[in-house]
């Protein structure tokens, strides 16, 4: 016997046409994103993007959509050389980007300490990160937060540096630094109804990080 979540999810494969990347949101509340999807008899085999399949109950889904924004495929994302060190602690022009970050920083008023800090720690300097959430690129765009600063390419490193320090500096006018952070990794939501740091250890451990790293600059 179908349940309701089965129909909602088979009537999606009677229509859906493949896409670059998928979005499968489970009963349980967690998202996957995939490659694509097909139906094979009452489970969906999910295509993931690292390679491979698996398998699940159809019941356990309640839907798939197209995902916002491509998700870049391995020849597609742009790599850092193999001799490519990184050091935030280095504010010359041998790190990373460096012209990138230094330019929009002072042009924003953002400290570009501050900027190479959150770098490290939202992407290590991948260009092409991609979170199980959708946040993507070198300063994690989340697609909301790339569409609002008109990003058209958020693997582009200039275009998603200039997107995310305009970001920054938008939570740095509204809270004070510790706390922007919170809300750059948790949402500046959560940060006013909290009064503060949100109580999660992701985003606890996620300011405590970028502080040290700022602190050892």
């Amino acid at each position: 016997m179908y349940t309701r979540y089965v129909f909602i999810a088979l009537s999606l494969l009677g229509v859906a046409a493949p896409a670059r990347a998928e979005l499968v949101f489970f009963a349980s509340g967690r998202t996957l994103n995939v490659k694509d999807h097909r139906r094979d008899g009452d489970s969906l085999v999910l295509t993931l993007r690292s390679g491979g399949e698996v398998g699940c109950d159809a019941a356990l889904i309640t839907r798939i959509t197209p995902d916002e924004a491509p998700y870049p495929e391995p020849e597609e994302a742009v790599r850092l050389k193999p001799d490519t060190t990184i050091d935030s602690n280095s504010p010359d022009s041998s790190a990373p980007y460096a012209e990138i970050i230094d330019r929009v920083s002072a042009r924003e008023g953002v400290d570009a300490k501050l900027v190479r800090a959150v770098i490290e720690v939202e992407s290590g300097y991948r260009p092409g990160a991609r979170s199980p959430k959708g946040a993507m690129g070198l300063m994690q765009l989340m697609p909301a937060t790339a569409r609002q600063y008109a990003v058209t390419n958020p693997y582009d490193p200039a275009a998603n540096i200039e997107a995310g320090i305009r970001h920054l500096k938008s939570l740095l006018a509204r809270f004070p630094r510790a706390l922007a952070l919170a809300a750059y990794n948790a949402g500046g939501a959560a940060v006013e109804r909290f009064g503060g740091i949100p109580p999660y250890a992701e985003t606890r451990n996620y300011v405590s990080r970028i502080l040290r790293i700022v602190g050892r600059s």
